[in-house]
């Protein structure tokens, strides 16, 4: 009638094929009575400790398939997950409540926006149950981020560590690389769902949705984890794979579908899935193909039949440029997607002191001028003149107008490359320099003096940039810490030391720009018009990701600024592209 309070494993016990099991056994007693264990009873229990009851088991089927093994072992791990203290469902709930999830992109919006005729999403997999391991050295950040740039409208992360070898850190290392990133694609976590519990973890990691499986979820689950995920703001991707399965779908009034042509009970693939069951699915509903895609041919075939948005992960993984791959699977070609155009050299005038020094900057084609507003500092100037200076700078009407950049709006684009879109502009740019000094003094200032853009110097908190109502440029030596951060400073430049005019060592700026891809950075520290050219041609083959310059000392003789070495400053300058 009793069960035991207490037991000794032996490590002959513990280390056997079936140790795992007698210890998730004796974890998972509840009460003192074997009649409160029913599921532990002799013929009652699978190898993971779960009862074989409709209540645990993903269908009435008795066939132990593979989407049963894992949903058992899935099952028996998040029980076990959510007795580690703060992991716990009450930890969970209290982070959420404190706002700790990060901001959500609406996943079937995004899904619309595409560069191609039919939406990808392109699927972070190391493993799967019917091929076993065929990448487990996959970077997820480094994966997501080749995704984006190359189109995709949904990254999907499989976060199912058995079978598929993720993880839920690997969403959250995703969602983390994907700050910032204009328009990125959406995050789905694909995980075999069954409880309120791994959609609130999905989440606080990043995710905008989750996947939740007609088949291994009862409908009255179905419908509880539905509009849970709703009261979180996320529109779930509702898997199917029969007509029945599809009315059940329909019914939730889903508003993203996808077809799985793969079985999940016997993981074969049957590519006229999706297009015998497109027909029952509304038009305003997005139905998407999961599985089965490899090439351009299976996309127009799935794009013929009405088909919005195709799921690809092992053709992806597997290819040995994945950017290419991605343009040839969805376009048919391996032409460049839409990009943002070269800006010419931007160029800024910092440390002007009179009305007249900034004039001579803009007539002659600066695009930005900098006013120090740092007490104490050489080149600080009196409220007096900044304001003068301003009035300067914004009443200056450029005789040729600059045309803006354009960001692509149907797919993602790198934070730096849209951020120097940002910076352009029909007419010269204000900027400000403040060097630790409190914000309500920065917000202040830039306020008084309409300052375009604020430039911080010092140890100012990297946060402070999505505090300043405008865009901020912010002064790293090399050696620094943050300078590749997204989302927050617009642009980061690379400096000698301020108004030192001092030579910026260009090996560390190649070593700068040589371990981020992406980066792009404004030059200063020791410019002048004799070198300003040269200096930046020795970056060599990085010198596109040289953005701007910036001179200070390099156009003053005697402390005093020199109209004639502005002018050939900027002249020089421009004439690199």
């Amino acid at each position: 009638e009793y069960t035991i309070e207490g037991v000794q494993f032996h490590p002959e016990s513990i280390l056997t094929a079936e140790g795992r099991t007698i210890l998730r056994n004796f974890l998972q007693l509840q009460g003192g009575t074997w009649e409160e264990n029913a599921q532990l009873q002799k013929g009652s229990a699978t190898n993971d400790g779960t009862a074989k009851t409709a209540a645990s088991a993903p269908t009435a089927s008795k066939k132990n398939n593979i989407l049963q093994q894992i949903y058992a072992h899935r099952k028996a791990s998040v029980t076990a997950q959510k007795l580690i203290p703060s992991q716990r469902p009450a930890d969970l709930q209290a982070a959420y409540d404190l706002n700790a999830a990060p901001p959500l992109v609406p996943f079937v919006d995004r899904l619309r926006q595409t560069p191609f005729d039919v939406s990808l999403m392109a699927e972070i997999k190391r493993a799967s149950p019917s091929k076993g391991v065929f990448d487990i050295n996959i970077n997820a950040p480094t994966q997501a981020r080749k995704y984006a740039l190359a189109g995709a409208s949904v990254i999907s992360v499989l976060t199912e560590p058995e079978w598929f070898k993720g993880s839920i850190e690997d969403l959250r290392a995703v969602r983390q690389v994907l700050n910032g990133m204009p328009n990125r694609p959406a995050i789905l976590r694909k995980e075999f769902i069954f409880e309120e519990y791994q959609i609130l973890e999905a989440r606080l990691a990043g995710a905008d949705t989750v996947l939740l499986i007609v088949k291994m979820l009862e409908t009255e689950l179905l419908e509880r984890l539905y509009k849970y995920s709703l009261s979180l703001g996320m529109e779930p991707l509702v898997e199917v794979q029969t007509a029945e399965e599809m009315t059940t779908a329909l019914k939730l009034g889903s508003k993203a579908i996808g077809v799985n042509n793969r079985n999940l009970e016997s993981f074969e693939v049957d590519m006229n899935t999706t297009s015998r069951l497109r027909s029952m699915v509304p038009e305003n509903t997005i139905i998407c193909a999961l599985s089965g895609i490899n090439s351009h041919k299976d996309v127009i075939l799935c794009k013929n039949d009405g088909v919005n948005a195709v799921l690809v992960g092992e053709a992806i993984v597997r290819a040995p440029d994945t950017t290419k791959f991605i343009r040839e699977l969805c376009s048919g070609t391996d032409a460049e997607a839409e990009s943002v155009a070269t800006h010419p050299l931007f160029v800024k005038i910092c440390g002007t002191r009179t009305p007249e020094a900034a004039l001579e900057a803009v007539k002659s084609g600066a695009d930005l001028v900098g006013i120090c507003l740092v007490p104490g500092a050489k080149r600080c100037i009196s409220d007096e003149t900044a304001a003068a200076i301003s009035e300067a700078v914004h009443s200056f009407t450029p005789s040729s107008t600059r045309a803006p950049s354009n960001v692509p709006t149907k797919s993602a684009t790198d934070y730096y490359t849209a951020s120097v879109a940002r910076l352009s502009s029909p007419r010269p740019l204000l900027a400000g320099i403040f060097q630790n000094q409190p914000l309500d003094e920065v917000l202040e200032k830039q306020k008084r003096f309409s300052l375009d853009i604020v430039q911080l110097h010092g140890n100012e908190p990297i946060e402070w940039a999505n505090l300043i109502p405008v865009p901020v440029i912010r002064a790293f030596k090399p050696g620094n810490i943050g300078i590749g951060l997204r989302g927050y400073h617009t642009i980061p430049l690379l400096d000698s030391g301020a108004g030192s005019g001092k030579l910026i060592d260009v090996s560390s700026v190649k070593d700068i720009l040589a371990k981020d891809a992406e980066l792009q950075v404004f030059l200063a520290g020791g410019l002048n018009p004799d070198n300003v050219l040269d200096a930046v041609k020795a970056v060599g083959e990085f010198s596109n990701r040289i953005v701007g310059v910036d001179v200070s000392s390099g156009v003053e003789d005697d402390g005093k600024q020199s109209l004639e070495k502005i002018r050939s400053f900027v002249k020089n300058a421009k004439s690199f592209r």
